[in-house]
């Protein structure tokens, strides 16, 4: 595989994995030797750059990247994206709570005020506190949440400031589970009804329509869906307008994908397709775009390191057991997604053999490849799961009463610690015997 051309962070240097960035390189074996295993390792050098090829990408109008915080939202990278400008798409009041842990009390203001909240179920106390913190915008998926976000709005004298999210009934290619633009699905309101619950609530004295949103999935690998969603949206707004609505905001949503293989990738040429895509469905429309990535900016930044406990053979099946498990990354089990597996210690003219690659969790999903061709891998050696960085330690969990990972961004050749590994007085506290 070649790493150089992958689009990651990740390099054989001499005969070792490193991350490497900023001119720098960091071996994972130290950071593996120091911060023990399993272990999440980021590069904050290729998330800032990400953030830049968008922000570069929409230069010539008016625009903010939200980056989705449900991808990863560990405070360090929070605080990175904040810092170089970015807004935030939150779809939970605990992740609004994160935005404002991360900006701190000085900048939290500042920070909220580039948020927007999408997801269709937002309760009554996740509105009252993005009402409290002053959010950009509500992305609306009902009427009758907006009819709830009508009532805490009017109750805390605060008002709201919304977007409908529509369905345009654009497919997407993508894994079912992570498909959201067709009518079958349950986001959005149907994109032929908008314009009737645009003007149902027009005359309300505690909402404010200032834009329309539109997120058709995730891990979309062509653009030509993301242009054919934003002319609707285009049109939509165009009505709203003509019918007296003062839209100023337009939120293309996410989605944009990555690549998972060994094939050869080239981010800035994703961005620039993805950004000219949309710029001709945008046309002379005036409006501040709202974009919101959220894998393209850390999925391939992030590896998880793991240590091989056992190897062992069942019949004519081998298997290599790590550390790792699918309560570390559930990816594979979950969507049967592929993650490429590289040795940290490069071995000259080791021997390949097909093997699966499984953790110690009870369950027969518990595995990050079936049947993958591999360096021949021993007791004690350490491998890396690469393109860790988005939805896995966001979709983590305590399964079997395992302690999640630690988490280490590097940046500049410098690491530091942005989460330590859990302990089982943090898992019990909750508790009561």
């Amino acid at each position: 595989m070649k790493l150089e051309a992958s689009g990651r962070p990740f390099a054989v240097c001499g005969d070792e994995l490193c991350c490497v960035g900023g001119g720098s390189s960091v071996e994972l074996r130290s950071l593996a030797q120091e911060y023990g295993t399993p272990l999440y390792v980021y590069s904050g050098d290729q998330i800032v750059e990400r953030a830049r090829m968008f922000q570069n990408a929409f230069a010539d109008r008016a625009h903010t990247v939200c980056y989705a915080v449900k991808a990863n939202s560990a405070l360090g990278i929070l605080r990175l994206l904040g810092d170089q400008g970015c807004g935030f798409d939150i779809v939970s009041g605990g992740e609004l709570a994160r935005v404002i842990a991360a900006a701190g009390p000085e900048r939290a203001h500042e920070w909220t005020g580039r948020v927007v909240f999408s997801g269709v179920g937002k309760t009554a106390e996740e509105m009252d506190s993005a009402l409290a913190a002053g959010i950009l915008q509500f992305n609306v998926e009902s009427e009758a949440e907006l009819e709830l976000l009508a009532e805490r709005a009017e109750l805390l004298q605060r008002k709201a400031r919304f977007a409908l999210r529509v369905n345009p009934d654009v497919f997407a290619e993508t894994h079912p589970y992570i498909s959201t633009g067709l009518s079958a699905h349950k986001f959005g309101i149907a994109i032929g009804l908008a314009r009737g619950v645009y003007a149902r609530f027009r005359e309300h004295a505690w909402l404010e329509a200032t834009g329309v949103s539109v997120h058709i999935g995730s891990q979309i690998r062509q653009v030509e869906p993301f242009q054919a969603a934003m002319e609707r949206v285009v049109a939509l707004v165009r009505e709203l307008r003509a019918d007296g609505a003062n839209i100023r905001t337009v939120d293309g949503g996410g989605g944009l994908g990555i690549e998972y293989g060994a094939e050869e990738f080239s981010p800035a040429a994703k961005v620039c397709a993805y950004a000219n895509a949309v710029r001709a469905a945008l046309g002379d429309l005036d409006a501040h775009l709202l974009i919101e990535p959220g894998r393209f900016l850390v999925g391939q930044a992030g590896a998880l390191v793991s240590r091989v406990l056992y190897t062992k053979r069942n019949g004519e099946k081998k298997f290599v057991i790590t550390d790792a498990a699918m309560n570390d990354l559930i990816r594979p089990a979950l969507y049967q997604a592929h993650h490429e597996i590289v040795p940290v210690m490069q071995v000259a003219d080791a021997e390949a053999e097909t093997v699966d690659v499984v953790g110690p969790v009870c369950e027969s999903g518990d595995f990050f490849a079936r049947d993958r061709s591999l360096p021949e891998l021993e007791q004690g050696d350490l491998v890396a799961l690469l393109d860790a960085g988005a939805y896995g330690l966001s979709l983590s969990s305590n399964y079997n009463t395992r302690l999640r990972p630690a988490e280490v961004l590097v940046r500049s050749g410098e690491a530091k610690l942005i989460r330590r590994r859990e302990t089982y007085e943090e898992l019990f506290a909750p508790e009561m015997v």
